[in-house]
């Protein structure tokens, strides 16, 4: 034992599967934020609560005793009322036992997705700018990220360029809209060519529809469960943390056609195996009222309208904002310093926390570009706005 203490020990060492993976920007910048005071629209989650109702039913279903594993694929009266959602809005019908599954939030459901389809040298084409989980997720599976960017300036598919990217390889496609970071959403002409592009292929279109609920200005949301040739090889991703305003509850779901959701089930069963049983139970309680989520679009256009209405006073150039709870702004009249460098100084001088765009483009694209979060309460958007005045 003695001569053993002489030895200090190790850990063995680990090659890393993300090699590049490091702290991310948002923990960055909410540090940053925490330590100088700054009003935090960086982090895209909501500082309000969520409906109180919300809460109460799943402490209800605590005290009914609702505590142990459910199913797999989740609570079945919570899968009925997803599938009977997407019907009523988008007119596709999804067998709630076999094509609807609850996840631990959208993120745990994009990767288990890209686990359960994704070979070693599949190829799957991102649009960037872009979610940072989608790179990790792909090469954890053994893939390869293939970047097409969205055209510079609007945020538009460029499907020349998605056409060009498309090989024998190429696995699926991620398509985010509402996007996130740009805010620009995709419309129904443009699923209709996706459509097209995609017909002589296998491949599967992996659909982030997260803030399927936050489209404005009286558009509706191009989900591909709209589109039958679409939604035949798409899995579909969405939030409940996002429409009900409850991020850290961390559930979500995913519709898909029978045997692409069985194939997510085989990785899901060993991920995750299953979701919180009371939080469940809840949220199906919650949807039997439609209101909270056919209301979304109308609470968060008009935080997104008073926001603008203050970055109109500012020097900051808002960009349009056509969907989610992001609004980038151009800064270019204000500073010729980096992405990086002008989010930095923002959130230590001016006392407003916010994201580089350039985070989210692999190469670290520059465009002079922030994107700022309005899921704030009013008071906390009139503070940031009086701050960035000062600009």
């Amino acid at each position: 034992m003695a001569a053993d203490s002489a030895f200090i020990h190790q850990p063995p060492r680990v090659a890393s599967r993300l090699p590049r993976v490091g702290t991310t920007i948002f923990s960055v910048m909410s540090a940053l934020a925490q330590q100088h005071g700054a009003v935090n629209l960086g982090q895209g989650f909501p500082d309000f609560d969520c409906d109180p109702r919300l809460p109460e039913a799943a402490f209800d279903a605590m005290r009914r005793g609702l505590n142990q594993y459910p199913p797999m694929a989740g609570v079945p009266q919570l899968r009925e009322a997803v599938a009977a959602k997407i019907e009523a809005l988008y007119g596709q019908h999804y067998d709630a036992a076999d094509e609807i599954t609850i996840t631990a939030g959208a993120t745990q459901a994009i990767l288990s997705v890209i686990l359960a389809i994704v070979h070693p040298g599949d190829e799957v084409i991102v649009l960037e700018p872009a979610y940072d989980s989608y790179e990790p997720n792909i090469e954890l599976a053994g893939g390869k990220a293939v970047h097409v960017p969205l055209d510079a300036g609007s945020f538009r598919p460029n499907f020349g360029a998605i056409a060009a990217a498309l090989t024998p390889r190429t696995r699926a496609i991620i398509v985010n809209t509402p996007h996130n970071p740009s805010a620009s959403v995709w419309s129904a002409a443009d699923m209709q060519r996706l459509a097209e592009l995609l017909a002589p292929t296998g491949v599967i279109v992996v659909a982030d529809e997260v803030y399927e609920h936050m489209v404005y200005d009286g558009a509706r949301h191009e989900s591909v469960s709209r589109h039958p040739a679409l939604a035949a090889r798409s899995f579909v991703v969405s939030s409940f943390g996002k429409t009900y305003h409850v991020t850290g509850w961390k559930v979500g779901y995913v519709a898909a056609p029978a045997p692409l959701t069985a194939e997510l089930r085989k990785v899901h069963q060993f991920n995750v195996f299953t979701v919180n049983t009371p939080v469940q139970h809840a949220l199906a309680q919650y949807m039997a009222d439609p209101a909270p989520y056919l209301g979304l679009a109308d609470f968060y256009q008009r935080k997104r309208d008073l926001f603008r209405e203050g970055l109109a006073a500012t020097r900051l150039r808002a960009l349009p904002s056509a969907g989610s709870y992001f609004q980038c702004v151009d800064y270019s009249a204000v500073s010729d310093l980096s992405e990086a460098a002008f989010c930095e100084w923002l959130t230590v001088e001016i006392g407003v926390a916010a994201i580089p765009l350039a985070a989210f483009y692999r190469d670290g694209f520059e465009q002079r570009i922030a994107r700022l979060c309005f899921a704030k309460k009013d008071e906390t958007l009139a503070l940031a706005i009086e701050r960035l005045q000062r600009i």
